[in-house]
């Protein structure tokens, strides 16, 4: 197996990984909306999931992917990679500048003032709307790395 070939691996089982955990909160958070009193307890879930795998699995994408590129025979300016490096910074940015910080506001209106609290709808509709925003981001960006697209 090449360099390449290892790092290609890597980044691709990172990708599953950081993407793999992003798409279960949904359906967590969907259960936990049926059943409030567990609420509290799958939002620390998702958090600890986001802390611990997908922000440090899409960390090492970046690496991986610089890696690959300085191995490989791909160039930083390739349309659809730059395509795709613009889309991760604004993942990055949306994500840990926004999501992150959201999250935690989310379980702390929770815990002050419950499910039904304003603070808590408010917090909670802007994670759905950005966690929205983030999976449409993610999908683009696996779109341009496994298609390539040579014309746009």
């Amino acid at each position: 197996m090449t360099l390449y070939g290892l790092l290609k691996f890597v980044h691709v089982l990172l990708a599953i990984i950081a993407a793999g955990a992003n798409i279960t909160y949904g359906v967590w958070l969907a259960r936990a909306a049926r059943e409030r009193q567990h609420l509290e307890h799958v939002l620390r879930g998702v958090k600890i999931l986001d802390d611990l795998l997908a922000n440090p699995a899409y960390a090492l994408l970046f690496v991986t992917g610089a890696a690959m590129i300085y191995v490989g025979e791909i160039r930083w300016t390739t349309p659809w990679l730059l395509a795709a490096l613009i889309l991760y910074a604004g993942l990055l940015v949306l994500g840990l500048l926004g999501y992150t910080p959201l999250l935690r506001r989310q379980i702390a209106a929770l815990r002050a003032g419950g499910p039904d609290s304003p603070a808590y709808r408010s917090a909670e509709r802007q994670a759905r709307g950005l966690g929205i925003a983030l999976a449409v981001l993610v999908v683009a960006i696996v779109f341009l790395m496994v298609t390539k697209p040579a014309v746009w």
